[in-house]
């Protein structure tokens, strides 16, 4: 391939690659056993919009911002206008709008699979409300995870729990616009132990299809058992049209907020090399990139820029494989040519590459360095550094 040819390629990916990043990446956030504290941490809806808005600035690849309903909107529809205001000031749109059906004491023995209909009623009532808000936000995606399940054998009817699930999600999906579409997470544990409602991509499939059309599977490349092939699961979806979306993040052992690429980044890689095989075979995609992260160790903005740029590096290492060339290896089953084609794009060392689309684009060259020199995160601890406070709780 030429130069020009090859800039090309990496120009075109780089331009049409979006990563939505999520405001609860940018609070005081934790882990079971408390929360830890950041000076430099958003403490309200304002400061992260303006967290998200200087991500962008750095990466142009992070317009919108994942809302989480409780922690972002806690008065519903009420909140909306002050989200459009800060959109507006920021240049960051409110992105995928996700409810909580797991921090309510009622939700103890599950939402919207609780044994009480009266719960059951609750839980569907704020899915709804979520799925107005994101109309109201012109927000494409309503993001569903639940912690619903059990922790002991004979304690619940898994039977009657897929039904009462079923009927939940009909409901939601009855009351999406015609924009909006329905992502249906899976888990397979934590924090149930013996049974999830929603276990695995199976029973995702299953439930966004018995939804209705506008419903989709969102893969959490965290929410997988160890060593689990995700980018089977991710070609499966695609040759079902049933992929909506990502959580990116990444994990060592059974938990999901290390950072994107941080532990495996030739599973990320591995997994844009599905998507992008689709794309050229010419499958319909409609596949929404989205972080879930909760940084407790590395500096809030810093983790997320650092997860921006290596998420468009994989990408464009992706990018950069020959597909009609690995097509005619396959076909031939000439394994190792095939192997060594799709493992040299990986070892690219392609950060020329994104400097140099980021110079043509006018975005600084090195992001990391940029928000160091800026003085951004000092001028946040000052301001917000007073108002921290400790105490446990994930938000």
């Amino acid at each position: 391939m030429t130069t020009n040819g090859l800039l090309e390629r990496v120009f075109t990916a780089l331009d049409n690659f979006r990563i939505e990043i999520p405001s609860w990446g940018f609070a005081n956030t934790g882990t079971r056993f408390g929360k830890f504290v950041q000076a430099a941490a958003a403490t309200n809806l304002e400061e992260k919009f303006a967290d998200g808005a200087e991500v962008n600035r750095l990466t142009g690849a992070a317009p919108t911002m994942a809302l989480h309903v409780l922690w972002d909107l806690p008065n519903g529809l009420e909140d909306a206008e002050r989200v459009l205001a800060l959109a507006k000031t920021t240049g960051v749109q409110a992105g995928s709008i996700n409810p909580n059906l797991f921090q309510s004491q009622e939700y103890k023995y599950g939402s919207l699979c609780n044994p009480s209909a009266e719960i059951r009623a609750k839980a569907r009532k704020h899915l709804l409300n979520s799925v107005e808000i994101g109309k109201r936000l012109k927000s494409k995606d309503v993001s569903l995870w639940m912690a619903d399940g059990s922790n002991y054998p004979g304690t619940q009817s898994i039977r009657k729990r897929v039904d009462w699930l079923a009927e939940g999600l009909a409901e939601a999906h009855a009351a999406l616009g015609e924009e909006q579409r329905l992502l249906v997470e899976y888990k397979p544990f934590e924090p149930a132990f013996y049974h999830t409602d929603i276990a695995d991509w199976g029973m995702a499939l299953l439930l966004a299809k018995g939804a209705g059309p506008k419903a989709k599977v969102l893969v959490d490349t965290g929410h997988h058992y160890p060593s689990q092939n995700i980018e089977q699961i991710v070609a499966w979806l695609l040759h079902e049209d049933m992929l909506g979306g990502f959580h990116f993040n990444d994990r060592r052992y059974a938990d999901d907020d290390l950072t994107l690429g941080s532990i495996d980044p030739y599973q990320v890689y591995r997994i844009f090399g599905e998507l992008l095989s689709a794309e050229a075979d010419g499958l319909p995609m409609d596949v929404a990139y989205m972080v879930d992260q909760s940084h407790n160790l590395k500096g809030k903005v810093e983790a997320m820029v650092q997860t921006v740029v290596t998420a468009q590096e994989l990408y464009v290492k992706a990018a950069l494989v020959d597909r009609e060339q690995l097509a005619g290896l396959q076909e031939k089953c000439d394994l190792v040519a095939a192997e060594e084609l799709f493992r040299g794009a990986f070892w690219t060392d392609v950060r020329p590459l994104v400097k140099a689309w980021r110079e043509e684009r006018g975005l600084p060259l090195e992001p990391l360095a940029e928000l160091r020199r800026s003085g951004y995160v000092e001028r946040a601890e000052a301001i917000r550094g007073p108002k921290q406070g400790g105490g446990g709780g994930y938000a």
